[in-house]
């Protein structure tokens, strides 16, 4: 990549604004990342509490129906020549966590009748409604732990993309940007040198030349002297200096 990247300043800004980029945006994965974490360690501590709750909550409901049967006789054959209306429905939303969309399932009551509410009036009405009360806990507490390990794989799947994410531009993206980088300024850092050291070339060669000049002139002045011819010698002095431009008249056309 970095072979392929011409060596000059304006890449050189525009490969820092990418580093700038990938440098902000791992910070903000690892924080989002972090979030994650966080909620994933809560979703399960939250399930390992529903399941512990549900072994005891099943087992009472299972034991309370057979205590019922026992009282009132059998009377599953009844509850399912109801009408079968459902009293309670499971709703469906979504809990957004660090921009991570997580399913949520509620248990709402639709406000139906109860069907064979004249159950148990000849014995065991009782523990019928007891059964109905340990029955619906059990099934809240269904509904949560749905809630929850949905949301708890959801999460897991967005962690592992997350971190592949922030993986990748700790370990590849940014190394590879800051490599250009370092090539960009090496390889400036030799036009400058190369630059300075021509500079340097051109510099001793014109006075290399003034000097050859200089001293062929005094060579020149000298052998002059020596004939006898009148040489006056040259001056670096600047001859405007002697006028007064203000001494002209003025022209007028």
């Amino acid at each position: 990549m970095s072979g392929v990247v011409p060596p000059t300043r304006m890449n050189q800004q525009v490969f820092k604004m990418k580093k700038k980029a990938a440098e902000s945006g791992h910070r903000l994965l690892k924080k989002k990342a972090d979030a994650l974490k966080v909620k994933f360690r809560d979703y399960a501590k939250a399930i390992a509490d529903t399941k512990s709750s549900m072994a005891s909550d099943s087992s009472s409901a299972f034991f309370s129906l057979t205590q019922a049967e026992y009282a009132a006789g059998n009377f599953k054959q009844k509850v399912s020549e109801g009408s079968m209306t459902a009293r309670i429905r499971v709703g469906a939303g979504i809990d957004n966590v660090a921009g991570v969309k997580l399913p949520v399932f509620t248990y709402f009551e639709t406000g139906a009748a109860t069907d064979n509410a004249s159950l148990g009036l000849v014995g065991g009405g009782k523990k019928i409604q007891v059964v109905r009360e340990k029955y619906t806990n059990l099934l809240q507490n269904l509904i949560k732990l749905a809630s929850l390990q949905t949301s708890f794989v959801t999460l897991d799947e967005a962690m592992k993309i997350t971190n592949r994410r922030v993986n990748a531009l700790e370990n590849v993206t940014i190394p590879k940007i800051q490599a250009v980088l370092d090539y960009i300024d090496r390889e400036l850092d030799e036009l400058e040198r190369e630059d300075f050291t021509r500079l340097k070339l051109v510099q001793g060669k014109k006075e290399a030349a003034i000097e050859e000049e200089r001293k062929e002139k005094e060579a020149e002045y000298a052998a002059n002297v020596a004939k006898g011819v009148s040489v006056t010698k040259e001056s670096d002095a600047d001859i405007t200096a002697e006028y007064d431009a203000g001494d002209d008249a003025d022209v007028v056309f």
